[in-house]
């Protein structure tokens, strides 16, 4: 069955992570993705190893694994865009292209002739999406940036973290490059934004993605509480800053996730647990009492959980109205049944041999389901397969580009 976008063709000319997170999506979501990558390097990530993917044989592809996470459904075609002739392709690609996504430093893709202003003229109807650090304009939008450095500019770090003063203490960065996947969905959810415009007007346009707006939008919750009161908010650990109790609490043997969202679900965890008279207590009664007087409420929690182990809990609050769960590492994680039963880890042939894992895609769609047609490909893999199926370069054209180091193919 077609995917949804399997009418759309994509030139990817993004590499490390957001970038690569929005076109994969666009490809599990059925779109043609053609991956531009540097001859002879390709894209960053490719060496952002060990581990790395080996065949059934165990031979090492030299290949990362960071790569395989976001690179699935695409074709790879090695382009070098610093050459005449490697500029020419770009512009002869983007005819046959509905979308461009790149994550080129501001200006980068003007010095060779292949910035939005330059392609429009060659394509009017080509959606162009330009994913950068910090904007294509304002005072720093030439600086370049990872995910890290956002999250601290951004302000993330400052609110992620164990309280100051506590063992452990002091600004922490998601472990997740949040930013940059975010950014990856919100350049997405652009694209998909300016081809239902382009059906009604015809006309392409240039979407402009930027890490620091992403990871500033992405904390709206803990901001409208600054806005609301001038507070500036700090770190809680695994706190929620206007629930209570909303948070981990230590058991006898491990930990436990305790998440009431409202009245109903505290009373009934204290009813489970064996202390109404927390229930009762005039100074929990709400949601906005229980925050005001959340350290006294945490400490009578504290005591009760650490009385018994996590097992006893977990088994006590199953089936209940009450949001809880245990902490799953990786392993636990994929043994979980109901990660099982929705089949959230994906195995794909890889081309050089043995499979590749990645992890299944989120969203479900009933009448065009995500695919995964192709493994992620080595570099330039489809560089031959692309210049002559779509471009109807001779074998022999092919074979010079090669020889004079404009492309690299397998």
């Amino acid at each position: 069955m077609a995917g949804a976008l399997s009418r759309l063709r994509v030139l990817d000319l993004t590499r490390v992570l957001a970038g690569p997170w929005c076109t994969q999506m666009l490809a599990d979501l059925g779109a043609d993705v053609i991956k531009v990558e540097r001859p002879r390097t390709g894209d960053d990530t490719r060496l952002w190893g060990p581990p790395w993917v080996r065949t059934e044989d165990g031979e090492n592809t030299r290949d990362s694994a960071y790569f395989t996470s976001t690179n699935r459904n695409k074709k790879s075609v090695a382009i070098d865009i610093s050459k005449p002739r490697g500029q020419a392709l770009i512009r002869e690609l983007v005819k046959h292209c509905d979308v461009l996504v790149e994550n080129y430093k501001v200006g980068d893709l003007a010095r060779y002739g292949l910035s939005y202003a330059d392609l429009q003229v060659v394509n009017p109807r080509l959606i162009f999406c330009s994913v950068t650090g910090y904007g294509q304009d304002g005072p720093l939008a030439s600086r370049p940036g990872y995910d890290f450095v956002f999250q601290g500019e951004g302000g993330l770090m400052s609110i992620t973290g164990e309280r100051d003063g506590r063992a452990g203490g002091g600004p922490m960065r998601s472990a997740i490059a949040v930013t940059d996947i975010l950014t990856g969905l919100n350049a997405t959810i652009g694209i998909l934004a300016a081809i239902e415009s382009r059906n009604v007007t015809g006309e392409g346009q240039h979407i402009d993605i930027a890490l620091l707006d992403t990871v500033v939008s992405f904390q709206a919750t803990q901001m409208a509480n600054y806005f609301a009161s001038g507070e500036v908010p700090g770190r809680l650990g695994n706190e929620h800053p206007n629930i209570v109790p909303y948070q981990t609490f230590e058991t006898a043997d491990g930990h436990i996730i305790i998440a009431c969202g409202n009245d109903g679900q505290y009373r009934e965890l204290c009813q489970l647990i064996g202390r109404p008279d927390l229930a009762q207590n005039p100074l929990y009664a709400t949601t906005s009492d229980r925050s005001v007087n959340r350290r006294l409420l945490i400490e009578e929690l504290e005591s009760e959980f650490l009385s018994k182990p996590s097992a006893h809990w977990t088994s006590l609050l199953d089936g209940s109205g009450v949001p809880s769960g245990g902490i799953n590492n990786y392993q636990q994680v994929f043994g979980h049944p109901q990660v099982v039963h929705r089949q959230l880890r994906v195995d794909i042939p890889h081309p050089a041999g043995g499979l590749v894992s990645t992890v299944a895609n989120p969203v479900r769609l009933s009448k065009t389901p995500v695919t995964y047609r192709h493994a992620p490909p080595l570099r330039g893999q489809h560089t031959a397969e692309v210049l002559s199926s779509l471009l109807s370069l001779p074998s022999s054209e092919i074979a010079e580009l090669e020889s004079e180091k404009v492309i690299e193919s397998r």
